[in-house]
């Protein structure tokens, strides 16, 4: 099989600036004999589920790259199905540039990271995007965060290709709730041995 990821992103210009710096031969039988596929597994469905943020790049009507930040609670990224994953948005800053580069050319790429364990996936797909009155099943299927909140949109991507990258240079990073969680037994063992150190000595004559 194929590695699809590498059949979309290896165009004829990215293969001729690897020949030049001598790794197209082993990407070239990385792309023959690889794994990549336009499905996601079970191990790209549990890794997704557990972000809390995301990168998304599209492309402007002038040919201008565009990147934006997307984030939530973890798992607001949902299971569409084997190809497509979603997420409700709402009202932010109300550029839409993201949305209109979307509205014209619905090829984006994606990149979710996970700072702790130093490791990434990248998506190429197909973004869709629906008002909520006109998909009430999507809306029961990626309703997250406060009911009070009004989605704005319903967001899904057809996943076309998918990569994991390497973990060279990615610098270990963690949120406020993972530094609490890891130093938890920490603060507990500290506050234990305060409460001893508070209690008097009475066996002293």
């Amino acid at each position: 099989m194929r590695h699809r990821f590498f059949d979309l992103a290896f165009t004829p210009a990215v293969q001729a600036e690897q020949s030049r710096r001598g790794s197209r031969t082993g990407y070239a039988r990385a792309a023959a004999t690889g794994a990549g596929t336009d499905q996601l597994t079970a191990d790209e469905m549990d890794f997704i589920a557990a972000r809390d943020s995301f990168y998304l790049a599209t492309v402007s009507e002038s040919g201008w790259p565009y990147v934006q930040h997307r984030g939530g609670a973890p798992g607001f990224v949902r299971r569409v199905d084997d190809k497509t994953i979603g997420w409700s948005e709402f009202a932010g800053n109300r550029q839409y540039v993201s949305a209109g580069n979307a509205a014209a050319n619905d090829r984006v790429a994606m990149i979710l990271m996970d700072y702790p364990h130093r490791t990434r996936l990248k998506l190429l797909g197909r973004l869709h995007a629906y008002e909520p009155a006109d998909r009430p099943d999507l809306v029961a299927l990626l309703a997250v965060g406060d009911p009070e909140s009004k989605v704005e949109r319903l967001v899904t991507v057809v996943v076309e290709a998918s990569d994991w990258n390497c973990p060279q240079h990615i610098t270990p990073r963690f949120t406020l709730v993972e530094i609490e969680r890891a130093t938890a037994p920490l603060r507990a063992r500290i506050a234990e041995l305060e409460a001893r150190l508070s209690v008097p000595n009475v066996s002293a004559a």
